[in-house]
């Protein structure tokens, strides 16, 4: 996937989440919302590098340090379960190089949201 894209794609992810979580600049503030877009360039890199490799393992891992991160700073499973989510319903109207990338990254995330709800809560 080209930067550009990327770029746009993790845009209009990072705008969704504010929209329909508000309370999350009251909690994390502006910085809070740089964080989410970095974290979603930082999913896709981790997505492109999977593809690259044939590895789903790769992003799971991924995934799961992830969680790991995210929730000791009190960012929820939940909302990492819900940002796969949304990353995969803007996919749908993402370019890709190919519709074996499209597919390989969809792949990845939902394996990796499967992941996570396997964890206790």
């Amino acid at each position: 996937m080209k930067e550009s894209e990327k770029t746009k794609l993790v845009n209009h992810v990072v705008d969704d989440i504010y929209q329909a979580y508000p309370g999350l600049i009251d909690k994390f503030g502006e910085n809070g919302r740089r964080r989410t877009v970095e974290d979603n360039h930082h999913h896709l890199d981790h997505l492109d590098t999977a593809y690259q490799m044939g590895s789903s393992t790769f992003f799971v891992d991924y995934t799961l340090w992830l969680n790991s991160v995210l929730t000791s700073r009190g960012v929820g499973t939940e909302l990492i379960v819900d940002n796969y989510e949304r990353l995969i319903k803007c996919m749908e109207e993402a370019v890709f190089e190919s519709s074996d990338e499209r597919d390989a990254y969809l792949e990845y995330l939902q394996a990796g949201m499967e992941e996570l709800k396997t964890l206790p809560k």
